[in-house]
Parts: C-alpha cells; structure tokens; sequence
C-alpha cells in the first residue's frame, strides 16, 4: 500500500464565483504558493512543497512530515482558505488496500507502545470512531456507506476491545473520499478565516494608527481582497520614535497575512501647530483628520490606490460621530471604507487578539492623535463652520502643510 502525506486545502465562497471562479482559484492558488515560500526539515535539508489544483480540489505534497503542522499554519493565514486537512493520499482505489489504510490510521492515533510481541497496550477506555465514506466517482461498484462499513468493520477487526463505534459523538472522525484517480483519508478541518484571495478586489491605503482599530480594519479588507498599504502619521518629537515602530510593528503582523505591506511614515506635527495657533480649540480633532485624509488622499493617488480605509467605529470617541465622519469624508478625494463602523468595541478588541495586534496595540506608546487633544471636542460639526476655520489659514497655507507632511515622508516596509 502507498500512501503519500498531503494537506487539502478548501475554499468556501469562492465556489459561488460562477464564471469567475477559475480566476478567485489561480488567485488563491497564487497566494498559498507565496505564503509557503520555501519550508526545510528538521534535518536542514530544503524541501519545496508542490501545491496545485487536482480535480476542483487544492493540494499541497512533496514537503517533509516534520514540516506539516507549521505548513498547515501558515496556509490558514491565507485569505480565501476555509480549511485545511492533513491528509493520506492512497494511490490504489481496490478496498482491500483502502481498509488497510483506514486501519493503519486508527493505528496511529492509538499509539503503539513496543513490548516484547509489539502489540498495542489497551488504553482506559476503548477509542470511540465513525467512518464517513464519499464516492465522488459514481461509477466505482462500491457505495459511500458501503465503503464506510467495509472500512469500520475492519477497523474493529483489528482493534478489537481497543475501539467502539460512536455515530453521534466521537473522538475520531475519518473521512474516506474515494475520488477518480485516487483516495483521501483524513481526519482534521483546520478553519481559516475564509474570505477571498488577495488582490482581487482592488488596493486601498489604511490610515495606520498605532490604536487597537485600524490594523484590525486593514486585516478586515484584507480578507475580503484588498491589497494593502498603509499611511502612518506621527507628531514628532512631540510623540516618541518607539510610538513609529509601534506601527511598523502592526504592520509586520498584518504582513504574516497580507504578504509585503508598505507604510508610509509623515510627520503632521507642523499642520497640528499650525491648526493650534488660528482655530477654535473644539474643532482640532475634526480639522487635524481633514488634514490627513487630504494627505492621504495624495498618497493614495500617487501609489495607484482606489480607496482610503480608517479603523473608525461610530459613536466610539467625539470626530466618530455620523456628523464628525460626514465632514471628514469631505476632505478626501477618494472613497473611504470603513468596515469596524458598526461593530461593538468588545468585538474589535477579540479579533485585534484573535489576528496578533491586540498586545502591540496597548503598548504605552501614544500617536498623533493625542496631541492638541481639546477638552470639549465638537460631536456635531457643521462643514461651514469647519471650511470657514480652515480659511483662517488660507488655501495657500493649508497646501504647503500638506506639501511639509509629504516632504518628511520615511517609508517602511513589512515584509511576511
């Protein structure tokens, strides 16, 4: 019997691709290839997995045993990916070869404690099991549940006391899926965070914060798409440098899923000194987030994004108001999305734990935000009012602030 160690990998919305599917498919076969790059086993010896389409399904061979686990881990961070199962693929489709395999898998998850005759040590309590057949090859003689029972009979055949047959709860499920060509047992569905493969809808530039929202925003568009970079703002030395890395840190977990994340780092302290000297103290915070999704908007136009993407949350702090956010979005020259808008801030904060950003988000470490914070900052602004403060700088002002931002721009790279 032959058997070859593989993971399957599923997608699940992208099956209702119609037309489009084949594209979401090389797209999302692209991405796995990319994720897994290179792998080496334990022994240092490179060892390059092989993944490809075989018969509508995604396979992964050709990598060392001792590599799977980490694998598997890394393909689940791949937007598109439902789940993952470490699997056995049985080259021979005869039942007599297919009831060995089912045995030796249930063999291994006994466990074989070696005494004098090599026989397996009887655990507590018997292993409970279930054997679920799919014949996807309808012309094999064999039915699904008739190559399930074939399978558990001759499990309990060679187990004995050791196993006991549970259809409603058992530890073990094995899977049997007797396709055209060849044979797949497994055991696991590893669950991935689904969605749809990177770069097929569109690019878009966060507004990276070093807060606990926005990199769970860019991680959400991310999932449904989107390319990602990101714009960071700090008020130097009014902020400290560790507050930069804190974003570029943010930005190297987003990497892990969304691959190279460029980020580019401005200074907005001159606009926010500015602001301070001529404007109503109530309106620094509306007036500071004009400033920078008019910067934004720049950068986005110059690195070929369609869109600008904040981690705002409605009603969360006084510039998120339905009014404060209406008036922000005048400032910009491309959509902004928003996708955290209506999500409770318990929820944010579980999945800002759940993708990796949550401990380097409540870092100590404050950004541009806090400073020139107002005491009683406007909830409800009016764009007349806001537009009538910003000409107390005049147009010619506000465009050399933007150009300053721009001019002191670092660029940071996060790399997966």
């Amino acid at each position: 019997m032959n058997t070859q160690n593989i993971l399957i990998v599923r997608y699940g919305e992208i099956a209702l691709k119609g037309m489009n599917k084949p594209y979401f498919e090389k797209t999302l076969l692209r991405r796995i290839r990319k994720g897994i790059g290179q792998r080496f086993s334990k022994e240092g010896d490179a060892q390059k997995p092989i993944c490809e389409i075989v018969d509508g399904l995604i396979v992964v061979r050709g990598y060392a045993p001792g590599d799977e686990e980490a694998l598997a881990q890394k393909i689940l961070r791949v937007f598109g990916v439902a789940t993952v199962s470490p699997a056995w693929e049985l080259a021979s489709r005869e039942p007599i070869d297919i009831k060995e395999a089912a045995v030796q898998w249930v063999e291994r998850r006994l466990g074989r404690e070696t005494g004098a005759a090599g026989a397996l040590v009887c655990p507590e309590r018997p292993l409970t099991f279930k054997i679920f057949g799919k014949r996807s090859d309808k012309t094999y003689p064999i039915t699904s549940p008739e190559l399930a029972a074939a399978a558990g009979e001759a499990v309990i055949d060679a187990f004995a006391d050791l196993v006991k047959v549970n259809v409603n709860d058992p530890e073990l499920r094995l899977h049997i899926h007797l396709r055209r060509k060849n044979v797949l047992l497994y055991e696991d569905m590893l669950k991935g965070f689904g969605g749809l493969p990177l770069g097929t809808n569109g690019k878009g530039l966060v507004l990276l914060s070093g807060g606990i929202d926005s990199p769970v925003a860019a991680w959400y568009m991310a999932k449904r798409g989107m390319a990602i970079e990101a714009v960071h703002f700090h008020s130097y030395p009014y902020t400290s440098k560790r507050a930069e890395e804190k974003a570029a840190e943010l930005a190297d977990t987003l990497a892990s899923y969304c691959g190279r994340v460029k980020v580019h780092i401005l200074n907005l302290l001159p606009a926010q000194e500015a602001l301070a000297e001529v404007c109503p103290e109530n309106e620094m915070t509306i007036l500071v987030r004009r400033f920078m999704m008019r910067i934004a908007s720049r950068v986005a136009e110059r690195e070929g994004c369609g869109f600008l993407v904040t981690g705002e949350n409605l009603g969360q702090v006084a510039s998120q108001t339905a009014e404060g956010i209406a008036v922000t979005d005048r400032a910009s020259s491309f959509p902004v999305l928003r996708p955290l808008i209506a999500l409770d801030k318990i929820d944010i904060i579980e999945r800002a734990r759940d993708i990796g950003t949550y401990e380097i988000s409540i870092l100590p470490y404050e950004d541009c935000c806090t400073v020139f914070l107002p005491k009683h900052p406007a909830t409800r602004p009016a764009i007349g009012q806001i537009e009538a403060s910003e000409g107390l700088l005049g147009a010619v002002r506000i465009a050399a602030l933007e150009e300053e931002a721009l001019a002191s721009e670092e660029l940071y790279i996060a790399k997966a």
